[in-house]
């Protein structure tokens, strides 16, 4: 598959790194110096240049181009260059988008500004975020099967019930499957007798009922949050503030600019919009923020976000969350007391990745920076998985963990003697290394 990526900045630079060892990719940047960098960091082949150039785009080769990913920072250049390759190609072409304005008027026809498939970087971000604020330990949440299947990361605490149980011992839930289990730089397959250590993070694949009851498991004593407090009313924090509402929550949110505020005020019924600097600790002392039982963070600036969640946690906070521009900084965040960092850059590659594995792939989700992905395929008759146990399935796919499958709707927990039938969605798990591999087969 021939790929054109315009920007090469982080979300660019992701994807053309997990593309580059299956795919032929082009990347297109207008600045000189990134654009040669990465011929010598990725193996692609890059392009100086304007992305919404038609010469350019011919120069990279768009005419026999399949995908066309348009990446950069900036939303109009992005949609433009989407309309400029289709007007000479008959590429799939995906825009990123940050403001939400340009992906409702796409969803209106979806044939508008001639783009695919467009994506919104800071509602995805918010998505994620209040995926991981309703699990007390989840890393990491996300959706598969129309919402029937759900993947969880779950961080185990060094004082949980969980903790130094065998597999076998914390497998008490019908419909979830104990997926992988991420120790420092291993990955690992479990079996029943494996032992889950102080610190490991669990992937477990599963209906949602089940997904929550193993958060029960692992701190029984910390509850689903009730009081949420948002530092930051940028775009990604009007909408964790607005998806909240729409799950029942009524969310404080501290916002420093008058205008702004008062912008969201009047837009969100159910959010308390407090004007103040989120680091004034007298003001936070004064609002009880330290009571609360989660805490996001989405300022404009990492180094904003780094302090507002670690402040928070000093002064009692249960659970901070923060939104990480720069994608490597997001392990730094974790070292250093933060819950969860959320990186939208990370979140916006994996959602356009998925459209590059074999079109019966319905959904993906990266795990750990991308050294491993969950995948959901919809299982044909040409399949190797059709009419297939299973047991058997599982031995011509080495280190392929089968987490659910749903037939017309309905959860199927995986067994060995579980025959996969034509139509059925599987969900698996497998390093990334073999995830193209895998997708191809099944």
């Amino acid at each position: 598959m021939r790929v054109i990526v315009i920007g090469a900045g982080e979300v660019g630079s992701s994807i053309a790194d997990n593309l580059s060892g299956s795919h032929e990719v082009v990347v297109i940047d207008i600045d000189t110096e990134r654009a040669e960098s990465l011929t010598y960091e990725l193996d692609v082949l890059s392009l100086a240049g304007d992305g919404t150039d038609i010469d350019v785009l011919e120069e990279a080769g768009v005419e026999s181009a399949d995908i066309v990913i348009a990446s950069t920072d900036d939303d109009e250049t992005n949609v433009v260059a989407c309309g400029t390759a289709k007007a000479v190609s008959d590429a799939f072409t995906i825009a990123r988008v940050k403001r939400p304005k340009y992906l409702r008027t796409w969803q209106r026809s979806e044939q508008a500004f001639n783009v695919d498939f467009m994506i919104c970087t800071d509602l995805l971000t918010a998505n994620a975020i209040v995926g991981v604020i309703g699990f007390p330990t989840a890393q990491d949440v996300d959706m598969f099967a129309s919402g029937a299947v759900q993947m969880t990361e779950f961080k185990i605490p060094g004082d949980s019930p969980v903790a130094n149980q065998t597999v076998a011992e914390a497998d008490c839930f019908e419909e979830l499957t104990f997926a992988a289990i991420i120790r420092e730089d291993d990955i690992v397959i479990p079996t029943g007798q494996t032992r889950i250590e102080p610190g490991d993070e669990v992937v477990v694949i599963g209906n949602p009922e089940s997904a929550r009851a193993f958060s029960a498991a692992i701190a029984p004593r910390r509850n689903g949050p009730k009081d949420i407090v948002i530092v930051g009313g940028s775009e990604i924090g009007y909408q964790v503030a607005r998806l909240l509402e729409e799950r029942g929550f009524s969310p404080r949110l501290i916002e420093r600019d008058a205008d702004r505020a008062r912008w969201i005020a009047e837009h969100l019924d159910d959010t308390l919009v407090l004007e103040s600097d989120a680091t004034d600790r007298d003001f936070l002392a004064r609002e009880r923020v330290g009571e609360a039982d989660a805490l996001v963070a989405a300022l404009e600036n990492d180094q904003q976000n780094l302090l507002a969640t670690l402040l928070a946690k000093r002064i009692g906070t249960d659970r901070a969350v923060a939104v990480v521009d720069t994608a490597d900084f997001a392990d730094l965040f974790e070292a250093v007391g933060v819950d969860v960092a959320i990186s939208p850059r990370e979140v916006t590659a994996e959602e356009i990745i998925r459209f590059t594995h074999s079109q019966r792939t319905e959904n993906v989700s990266m795990i750990e920076g991308d050294r491993a992905e969950v995948i959901e395929v919809e299982v044909d008759a040409d399949s190797v998985l059709a009419g297939e146990r299973i047991s058997d399935a599982a031995a011509r796919l080495p280190n392929v963990v089968f987490g659910a499958i749903t037939r017309n709707g309905e959860f199927i927990t995986p067994r060995g003697d579980t025959v996969v039938e034509p139509g059925d969605h599987v969900i698996l798990f497998a390093e990334t290394e073999t995830v193209e591999e895998v997708a191809d087969l099944v």
